[in-house]
This record gives structure tokens, C-alpha cells and sequence, in this order.
């Protein structure tokens, strides 16, 4: 069981915590983290594009000269996809790319990326962040305290995950690039992969806990 030393705002040790071995001690999956990835961005893919076929394309449909005698290849229609501005031919349509991952490959991608994240020494537990203003410069400073930031004093791509009913938190973060805000439910393996530090509340520790074990989840069946 891991355990992990606890950090006020001011990067002052005030404790420490022990981590789930079902959570956090996970070995990395990396074939589990490809799909999981591969699943979240199909998800979010749009599938707009459009293209017109000969059927959709403005222009008239009679034939523009006689079949034979002119000396000319035989055309049957200015829409042809041999014409500029003709259809398309078997050309991209709107389209859903979405499709579901088992519940238990997600969150154990999950599971792999966290546990991960503890080994590289990314992850930061903070005690709570009692913010008292949302004020951003505040915040980069706060930031400054854990090392967040880069030589050019801009954030490093940092991850926070806290309630979003912690107003102050959100709205002193929102306007500072590569810095996201999630609570736990809204943790995703995107997310945990683009950026390069995790910093978590002790509380969101506990909610990520209860949310990723499996032991928990057999526990709740069978009650």
C-alpha cells in the first residue's frame, strides 16, 4: 500500500496518506491505455464532414450533346464526377464514430495511468484547497509553490482535480492555459495523459478510491 505525504497550499508536509494498491498500485497497461485513448477520442470525433454526390450537386441532368458523330467522348450528365464541380464519389457523409468501452477496461486504463503517475513522482496530494479570493494570481502563485510552473513562469500542463462546487478554485485557474479542472467523476484517461502532473485533494483521493476499486464495486452487488 502506498503511502504518500500530504501538502497544505504552501507545500508545508502536514500529514500523510495511504493509497489503495487497487488504485494506485497498479502495473501499466500500455496496450489497456491505447484503447481506452483510442475509445475517448472516437467518442468525441464529430463526424461532420460532408461531401455531395452526382444526386446532390446543382446542375441540369439532360445530356449535353448526342451519343455518337461529334468527335467527342460520350457524357450523359454536366454532374458527373469526371466534371469540375461534378459529385463526389463515394466522398466522406455525417456519420456517428462513437462506440462503447467495457466499463471495467476504462476505469482499469484509469487505474493504470494514476498508478503510473505515482511512480514518475507526478502526483501531488494537497490537504484542501481553501482558496479565499478567485483571484489567478494568487493561484499561479500557489502554483509556483509545488514547482508548476515552467522557466518562462507559465504553468506546466497540470491537472486538478477537486469539486467544481470550489468556485474559487475554478474561476482562479479557468483564464491559465494547460491548467484543467475535473472533479472525479469527470476524470478520463485523456486527460490524465496530456498533462504532466497530477494535483489531487485529499478528499478527491478518497471519491477516486471509492469510484476505480474493484473490490468496492463487488462489494455493492452483492449488497
Amino acid at each position: 500500500m502506498p503511502t504518500v505525504k500530504v501538502f497544505n497550499l504552501e507545500n508545508k508536509e502536514v500529514g500523510e496518506i495511504n493509497l489503495s494498491d487497487e488504485v494506485f498500485g497498479v502495473e501499466l497497461n500500455e496496450a489497456l491505455i491505447h484503447e481506452a485513448v483510442r475509445n475517448f477520442l472516437a467518442n468525441h470525433r464529430r463526424g461532420t464532414a460532408s461531401t455531395k454526390t452526382r444526386g446532390e450537386v446543382s446542375g441540369s441532368g439532360r445530356k449535353l450533346w448526342r451519343q455518337k458523330g461529334t468527335g467527342r467522348a460520350r457524357v450523359g450528365s454536366i454532374r458527373s464526377p469526371l466534371w469540375r464541380k461534378g459529385g463526389t464519389v463515394h466522398g466522406p457523409k455525417p456519420r456517428d464514430w462513437s462506440y462503447e468501452l467495457p466499463k471495467k477496461m476504462r476505469r482499469g486504463a484509469i487505474r493504470s495511468a494514476l498508478s503510473e503517475r505515482l511512480r514518475e513522482g507526478n502526483l501531488i496530494v494537497v490537504e484542501n484547497f481553501a482558496i479565499e479570493k478567485p483571484k489567478t494570481k494568487d493561484f499561479v502563485k500557489i502554483m509556483g509553490n509545488f514547482g508548476l510552473l515552467a522557466d518562462d513562469k507559465k504553468p506546466i500542463k497540470t491537472l486538478i482535480v477537486d469539486s467544481l462546487e470550489n468556485k474559487n478554485l475554478v474561476l482562479s485557474s479557468r483564464n491559465l492555459p494547460k491548467v484543467k479542472v475535473v472533479n472525479s467523476n469527470g476524470l478520463n484517461i485523456y486527460d490524465l495523459l496530456y498533462h504532466e502532473k497530477l494535483v489531487i485533494s485529499k478528499e478527491a483521493v478518497e471519491q477516486v478510491e471509492r469510484l476505480l476499486n474493484p473490490k468496492l464495486d463487488k462489494k455493492v452487488k452483492e449488497e
